[in-house]
């Protein structure tokens, strides 16, 4: 069985992680004067919100406070005013990949509501900047006025799928009731949580679940799986396994076992990086075996979601 954490997901495929430059959660307001982030003002407004005691600056040899770095922030970046040409993007992207090697591959550099402060995306890890690239912040952006978390919701957004792109057809289907409701969920049938998970689902009625096997936690979980997968009947079969403990059927021959492969295939290229990870109608993604309240409110959000689509 994969590591565990307390989200309640088996993990197996982690992503890689970026070290640590510079932690800053800090939370922000809309005001009107802010103009950029060179100015005194608004770097003196930042220091005031940075939430953490020290900062540790690329460029800096030692833990400096966080006022000390927003007032060395001001002098270098008004000094660098005017000395560089082009886009804030490509002159955010050429620092940082010359200067950091973990920041080769980025994908996305675009503003966020902070003034001064631009978004870095790398996969589907995010990091702020000022607008030259000199230095860089991981943690979260928090709007205080709004009560929004704009760094998870962020997240959110990118680890959205579109439901009706799910590969179907390299999945089974369990339901229960009239099965109005829907959710897809990826699993290994040696992973723990993805039982808890399955014993919540018994609570809830009247859904459809699309069950993509997905094999990573291990040798033993391609074989199970490949059972699972070449039952005559694939829903009775699982069941066993996961709720009566039964073992796996013995495979039916020739079976055509692909499905398996395209799953993992699938969830590397869509970071599912551990099981269970449940997708609802509206593409949003919850890992973990979450409790049985948990998922009638996410189907409810969900649907609500697809009837009254944002703008």
């Amino acid at each position: 069985m994969g590591d565990q954490n307390r989200h309640g997901i088996d993990m197996k495929l982690s992503l890689p992680l970026i070290p640590l430059l510079t932690r800053l959660n800090f939370a922000f307001s809309t005001f009107s004067t802010f103009t950029t982030l060179a100015t005194p003002t608004t770097l003196a407004t930042l220091a005031i919100f940075a939430t953490l005691s020290t900062l540790t600056l690329a460029g800096f040899g030692a833990p400096t406070t966080a006022m000390a770095a927003a007032s060395e922030l001001s002098t270098n970046s008004t000094a660098s005013t005017g000395n560089n040409s082009g886009s804030p993007e490509a002159l955010i992207r050429k620092n940082l990949s010359s200067r950091l090697s973990e920041l080769q591959d980025i994908d996305e550099v675009r503003k966020t509501p902070m003034p001064g402060i631009w978004e870095v995306r790398s996969g589907n890890d995010l990091f702020y900047t000022d607008a030259q690239g000199n230095y860089l912040i991981q943690g979260e952006l928090i709007d205080t006025k709004a009560q929004r978390n704009l760094s998870a919701e962020r997240v959110a957004e990118l680890n959205t799928v579109e439901f009706s792109k799910l590969p179907f057809g390299d999945a089974f289907t369990l339901v229960r009731g009239n099965g109005e409701r829907k959710l897809a969920v990826f699993e290994d049938p040696n992973c723990g949580y993805c039982k808890r998970f399955e014993q919540s689902l018994l609570k809830v009625n009247n859904i459809t679940v699309h069950v993509f096997l997905y094999p990573i936690l291990g040798e033993d979980s391609v074989e199970k799986s490949r059972r699972l997968w070449c039952a005559k009947d694939k829903p009775a079969a699982w069941n066993d396994w996961m709720h009566a403990q039964k073992s796996a059927p013995a495979p039916l021959t020739p079976c055509d076992t692909n499905a398996l492969k395209r799953n993992v295939e699938f969830g590397k290229a869509h970071k599912i990086n551990g099981t269970p990870t449940l997708f609802f109608v509206d593409g949003s993604r919850v890992p973990g075996a979450i409790p049985p309240d948990a998922i009638e409110k996410q189907l409810a959000q969900a649907a609500a979601n697809v009837a009254n689509p944002r703008k």
